[in-house]
């Protein structure tokens, strides 16, 4: 069972602190769910727990399986089994899904237990099949011309076949329609299991519908401000934040806005794979 330990985290970007004291622990089999206000610090805690060179690490720790994380690179924390489902994946055109897909695979395995390409080809298949989406998929360059609910689903496809420990889906449910969520919300739950664990950032509660989580997290001002059960998501869909901000004396006030650009991850486990011969 993976333990995925973040304790007193606090970070900045370009001097200005956007985390401040996040601490969260997340076992396989468990799902949390963080919620909050727009430029609180919800994506920002999932880029740096990726690595994302943007961001730096002031105080605090995250450790996983009591291993140093932000000791390692981000090839190294994909290694380990932990994945990030983006807002918005980057387009790279002259990459084909299934090239990239199986760099990324065999990228995780050792030498002995790479993957034949009838093996990659049959279960990449199946898995598309489950996501129900088009058959061309493959020979596209990844997410070149995809529609916002292709490359989410795209996300949960390259999660099918990584099969990692920790996977964060961040706003997984933004522009996919009631049926894609339905889709996504299935294969994602039929992948939980004792040795996965996830942790989803989200601003509504029909993801849940889809997808059961066992914590719901309220992020304010960059920390974590109030936890509970399923029915804090309920109460928050009905009657928004500003209960909990009067509960708990927060005056408004914007950490910083979330930055608006895509995540550049620099040297990673599948760029490396594929520039070998």
């Amino acid at each position: 069972m993976a333990i995925l330990k973040i304790d007193n985290l606090h970070a900045r970007v370009e001097g200005k602190a956007i985390l401040k004291g996040v601490s969260l622990t997340i076992r396989g089999g468990e799902t949390h769910a963080i919620m909050g206000p727009n430029g609180t610090g919800k994506s920002t805690l999932a880029s740096v727990i990726m690595g994302h060179p943007r961001y730096e690490v002031t105080e605090g720790s995250i450790t996983l399986d009591g291993a140093d994380v932000l000791d390692m690179s981000t090839d190294e924390r994909a290694r380990a089994g932990l994945f990030l489902a983006m807002q918005s994946p980057s387009e790279v055109p002259g990459v084909t899904n299934s090239d990239f897909m199986r760099a990324a695979v065999n990228a995780t395995r050792d030498d002995a237990d790479k993957l034949s390409l009838f093996k990659f080809i049959r279960t990449y298949e199946g898995a598309i099949q489950d996501l129900k989406m088009a058959a061309d998929v493959p020979h596209r360059y990844l997410n070149e011309g995809f529609s916002g609910g292709e490359k989410k689903r795209n996300e949960i496809l390259q999660m099918k076949m990584l099969k990692p420990h920790i996977a964060i889906l961040d706003e997984i449910d933004s522009g996919l329609d009631v049926d894609a969520l339905k889709v996504v919300g299935q294969n994602v739950t039929q992948m939980k299991n004792e040795q996965l664990g996830l942790l989803l950032i989200t601003h509504y509660q029909r993801l849940l519908d889809y997808i059961s989580a066992d914590y719901v997290h309220v992020m304010m001002q960059g920390r974590i401000v109030k936890s509970g059960s399923t029915e804090l998501m309920i109460k928050i869909d009905e009657q928004g934040y500003d209960w909990i901000k009067q509960e708990l004396g927060i005056k408004d006030e914007r950490v910083i806005s979330e930055p608006d650009e895509r995540m550049i991850l620099g040297t990673c486990a599948t760029k490396e794979a594929l520039e070998k011969p």
